[in-house]
């Protein structure tokens, strides 16, 4: 075993490729064959597609699976503060040597031939969990489906599509008719795939893929319903109905999610009430809509008076889900502090949230490349109707609110990789 740091070889695997993504399978086929096809000796895989709700059904879905007392592989990205995050072995974060381990044979493997960075490391996942006993694997895309990394699995169990919306349109389509084929690209002959709420156009487009392949699909509105009724969720399909309390995940958005992960679980045929309640009451998925309780900034914040929150959505459906959030919460006066990449839709993320905000404090992300600049963020903020000012950091706007704003409600957002900063530096 390597006496390097997992983020020293981390970073050697940043410099085998140009680019950082580049959608194409050829790669990993030549890896996965080099390492011995750790692909075909996983547990039964669920993979999870979608724009939108991710990351969420996947948590919801390990939390059901756990409580019904089974060992889960998980695989997610990005992660927000360190890369163990992304690889969850039997349930635990991959441990620092067995990271490393597994990064190095992945590095010695692929030599100096050309791989993306999310390739190499998706290849050091599925290696990593061919070597572990679980009952199941949780395998979400990177971005869009067909040509991602994560699709290599020839039979897994379930396939899901969880919300499509406009997001990374350079690299999946202009239209969600393109971008739904492209993450319908998973769905496999024969295996069951089940679709979350989707707009018309690409439920059609996700139809058409399952009718080409032949995949057997369940459809939520049709062969399950999920809705809030008298601060209950109610969850409905052929097989009865569940009177549910309400996901802990805040947001309306996760009623839809957590559906589905019901419905997974059901097809994977754990049907008890008892499953599906763990699944949405013991779910853990930080920087969405998430109540931040300790750290300098939450000290700074509530110095003021003031809560302190974080969120990672960074596009227009995830402005309308956070707005809509928001909107349930007790009324305080609204300051955002929005960091984003330049590759992203900021007024259409923007827009929603314009009627709820008093002030949006622009900041720039530090570390990142892509980062839009503070005034530029800023400056998208105005065009939607919001009064706008640049902070040269987080820590100075909340400083700001704190003195100006007292009582206010302080969200940090319009970034995983902002938000993933912000939980490093409260720890």
């Amino acid at each position: 075993m390597s006496s390097t740091t997992s983020d020293a070889i981390l970073e050697r695997m940043m410099a085998l490729h140009p680019k950082i993504i580049d959608l194409t399978l050829d790669r990993m086929h030549r890896l996965l064959a080099a390492l011995g096809h750790p692909e075909r000796n996983l547990p039964p895989v669920i993979h999870i597609a979608g724009t939108n709700g991710k990351g969420s059904t996947q948590a919801m879905i390990r939390a059901g699976l756990e409580a019904a007392g089974l060992r889960v592989h998980a695989y997610t990205s990005p992660h927000l503060a360190r890369f163990h995050e992304r690889i969850r072995l039997a349930g635990t974060l991959i441990s620092e040597p067995d990271l490393q381990a597994v990064l190095d044979e992945c590095l010695a493997a692929n030599g100096d031939a050309p791989i993306t960075y999310f390739e190499i490391t998706t290849c050091a996942a599925l290696l990593a969990f061919s070597r572990v006993d679980a009952d199941a694997t949780l395998l979400e895309v990177g971005l869009g489906g067909r040509l991602d990394a994560t699709n290599v699995v020839d039979a897994p169990r379930l396939t899901l599509i969880t919300p499509v919306s406009l997001d990374h349109q350079q690299y999946l389509g202009d239209t969600l008719t393109e971008i739904a084929g492209e993450k319908a690209g998973i769905l496999k002959a024969g295996v069951p795939t089940l679709i979350g709420p989707q707009a018309a156009e690409a439920e059609d487009a996700i139809l058409r893929r399952a009718a080409a392949v032949g995949a057997p699909v369940t459809l939520a509105g049709q062969d399950f319903q999920t809705w809030e009724e008298r601060g209950r969720m109610v969850y409905q399909d052929m097989d009865g109905l569940l009177d549910l309390p309400l996901p802990v995940l805040p947001g309306a958005h996760q009623v839809g999610n957590a559906g589905l992960a019901i419905a997974a679980l059901r097809a994977l045929g754990l049907t008890d009430e008892h499953v599906a309640e763990a699944a949405i009451r013991k779910a853990e998925w930080p920087a969405r809509m998430q109540r931040l309780r300790k750290g300098p900034l939450v000290d700074a914040a509530t110095a003021g008076g003031a809560d302190l929150w974080l969120d990672g959505g960074h596009n227009p459906a995830a402005g309308i889900a956070l707005a809509e959030t928001l909107s349930r919460l007790e009324p305080r006066p609204l300051h955002l502090i929005c960091g984003m990449l330049n590759t992203k839709d900021v007024t259409g993320y923007l827009a929603p949230l314009a009627p709820l905000t008093d002030r949006l404090h622009a900041v720039s992300i530090p570390g990142e490349a892509a980062t839009l600049s503070a005034r530029e963020t800023a400056d998208a903020a105005r065009a939607v109707g919001m009064e706008a000012v640049c902070a040269p950091s987080v820590a100075d706007a909340v400083g700001q609110i704190a003195d100006t704003a007292p009582g206010a409600r302080i969200l940090i957002c319009g970034s995983l990789y902002l938000a993933g900063r912000i939980l490093r530096e409260n720890g």
